[in-house]
């Protein structure tokens, strides 16, 4: 099978994508193929304006029908891929939402929110992030949001966390966990990149690892290619296997210079966190700059003389048995 075909034929699973959300995004992940993409709706947001995203998010899964559908259950991403339209799931960055309410929790996974960063790069009620001089590990309260999690179906997701407070997580947590969008700190140390211990630990216990094809993460940086994304992904499957692997771009299409500098303060207002980039956003890497340029990724692959069934797992079916594991459905 060529790789257009196989692409078209394949599960696609995006695990994380913060983009400004338009037709013209929606449109584009059509063209790249995606078939679920989970999608950031809360980063530094509380419950109100956490609430107000959502309130959007419905009005354009009622308004773009036609080619998305919200995602709730395994079942629901197969018919979207049946119906060739995008499935979105929701997901926040931060538990800020619940401020102090752990039974908020079931309120949100309601209303569709399946994934959940417990702490994002800072401190919270949770944890502490992996921009923090000093992890303060797990908090108790935070033992109790991922039981509540475990009970509700709802991914506990790492990402940003700090490595004492992921390591409790893992520990804690009776179900699947993942880093949904991270990179190999042997490429590039980072604050957001994970050690190979730290991604050995998390593969052992059933957790899970999304790459992100962020080129602040790669040693290329700007000049990252799809290529460097796909040398990646093969140090991962060989470190991890590939039943533990997926995708998770962190892809930020559209946005501008105010929303980096919102994501990369503390809280959103305070103090800077991370180096301002180069003409104030990012840009993703060659080959893969947009959403619609996902199936260079399963071209890349098969370039490089991955099997498709190695393919396929990488591209959305690990996603799959994590989420189905997950959510229960």
């Amino acid at each position: 099978m060529d790789a257009r075909a196989l692409h078209e034929d394949a599960i696609i699973i995006d695990g994380l994508e913060i983009n400004r959300w338009s037709r013209d995004v929606f449109e584009d992940m059509r063209r790249g193929g995606l078939t679920a993409v989970n999608c950031t709706c809360a980063a530094w947001e509380g419950f109100r304006d956490t609430m107000d995203n959502i309130a959007q998010w419905k009005r354009w899964f009622r308004d773009y029908d036609d080619i998305l559908l919200q995602v709730f259950t395994t079942e629901d991403i197969q018919r979207a891929k049946r119906e060739q339209k995008t499935g979105i799931y929701l997901g926040w960055q931060n538990t800020y939402p619940i401020e102090d309410r752990i039974e908020y929790l079931g309120v949100f996974k309601a209303l569709g929110v399946g994934v959940m960063q417990l702490t994002y790069n800072t401190q919270n009620l949770v944890g502490s992030g992996c921009w923090e001089s000093r992890d303060s590990g797990l908090s108790d309260f935070g033992r109790d949001v991922i039981d509540e999690m475990n009970a509700l179906g709802i991914l506990v997701d790492l990402s940003h966390v700090g490595p004492q407070t992921s390591q409790d997580a893992i520990e804690h947590s009776k179900r699947p966990v993942a880093y949904t969008h991270c990179a190999p700190a042997a490429f590039k140390p980072h604050p957001r990149n994970k050690t190979d211990e730290q991604l050995k630990f998390i593969a052992d216990r059933g957790g899970f690892v999304g790459y992100a094809t962020y080129p602040p993460f790669m040693p290329q940086g700007p000049d990252s290619t799809v290529e460097h994304c796909v040398e990646a992904l093969e140090y991962l499957v060989n470190l991890v296997g590939e039943d533990t692997v997926g995708i998770g771009t962190d892809f930020t299409q559209g946005q501008d210079k105010a929303f980096f500098d919102y994501l990369s303060s503390d809280k959103g207002t305070g103090r800077e966190l991370i180096p301002p980039r180069p003409g104030g956003v990012t840009i993703m890497p060659e080959g893969l700059r947009t959403i619609g340029e996902f199936p260079n990724l399963t071209g890349t692959m098969l370039e490089r003389g991955w099997t498709e069934t190695r393919i396929r797992k990488v591209m959305g079916e690990n996603w799959m048995r994590v989420l189905r594991d997950t959510w229960g459905a």
